[in-house]
């Protein structure tokens, strides 16, 4: 399993989501993640919505398998749902 997280700097929502990537590495050796700075990469929330195929106003934007999810709350649902933790 592959994911993508979009945050941001001073995001805590963005910090959430990627410490639970991070536990989720530790635990399953097929899961992997990548951070990706929106600002740093020069990312607009119009490039993320079109990837996500709706208007996104916040971050995190978490992509699993490329695939659009939602936020840090989807994501953590998402992991419940699966028994991944």
């Amino acid at each position: 399993m592959h994911v993508v997280i979009f945050g941001r700097p001073g995001c805590p929502y963005c910090v959430r989501a990627k410490q639970l990537a991070e536990q989720l590495t530790e635990k399953h050796e097929d899961f992997k993640f990548r951070y990706v700075d929106i600002h740093e990469e020069g990312i607009t929330k119009a490039d993320l919505s079109k990837s996500v195929g709706k208007p996104v106003e916040t971050v995190p934007q978490i992509f699993v398998d490329k695939q659009p999810i939602g936020g840090c709350t989807e994501f953590e649902a998402f992991v419940r749902e699966n028994a991944m933790l």
